[in-house]
């Protein structure tokens, strides 16, 4: 399956970069850009991508209006949503979560974590750039840490947990562990499950909130 892709970013230059990083990968193609909001939401809506990448400011409408109006609670038929931005602000991250953003993408990222971010949006997940200090989860999704104790989870779940809120792909716990990245996505759902939530910024919230976070490496 190609993973069809939409950018929505108001500079000629980013678009450009992100198209030849995405049609680089044998499973993704960029089926149209939108150098504003307004002709993103409708392209967005005509073409039915699998996947939109949105940048914060752009002229027309914002991205995070257009996040809400794609991929928020009213949305009829929601679509998956990436916000890539420069802007590593608080209130940003909390207003791209809470309107349905499947992701937090800094450009200053490494192209390879755009790649992981849309792969994962595609697999149910959400991937926030290492560089938004998952601390933020503890502040602005207080009711994602609410949930059972680390009694609830196995030592090598909580390991998993541990690199998930360090902002870990699949792929990287699985190095790290030694096991198949199969097995990881397995224990992350059996997580979300006993942890009650969404996603896995609601397993980083909870990392954080229930000190399982002393320190960074």
């Amino acid at each position: 399956m190609t993973i069809r892709v939409l950018i929505a970013d108001d500079q000629p230059g980013v678009r450009d970069a992100f198209r030849m990083v995405i049609d680089a990968q044998p499973d993704m193609r960029v089926v149209a850009d939108a150098a504003d909001g307004r002709s993103a939401l409708d392209q967005a809506l005509h073409l039915r991508p699998d996947v939109v990448l949105a940048d914060i400011r752009m002229p027309g409408l914002d991205g995070l209006e257009l996040t809400r109006r794609l991929a928020g609670p009213e949305a009829a038929d929601p679509l998956r949503v990436i916000v890539v931005t420069t802007f590593d602000l608080d209130e940003y991250v909390y207003a791209a979560l809470r309107s349905g953003a499947c992701g937090f993408i800094l450009k200053r990222s490494a192209p390879t974590l755009l790649v992981e971010a849309i792969r994962a949006a595609m697999a149910g997940d959400a991937l926030i750039s290492p560089q938004v200090t998952v601390r933020l989860l503890h502040r602005l999704l207080p009711a994602s840490a609410a949930g059972p104790t680390g009694d609830a989870l196995s030592e090598r779940e909580l390991e998993v947990v541990r690199l998930v809120a360090r902002g870990l792909t699949n792929a990287e716990i699985a190095e790290r562990l030694f096991i198949s990245a199969g097995t990881v996505k397995n224990h992350v759902a059996a997580v979300q499950r006993r942890l009650k939530t969404a996603n896995r910024v609601g397993i980083a919230a909870w990392a954080w909130s229930n000190g399982q976070m002393p320190s960074l490496p």
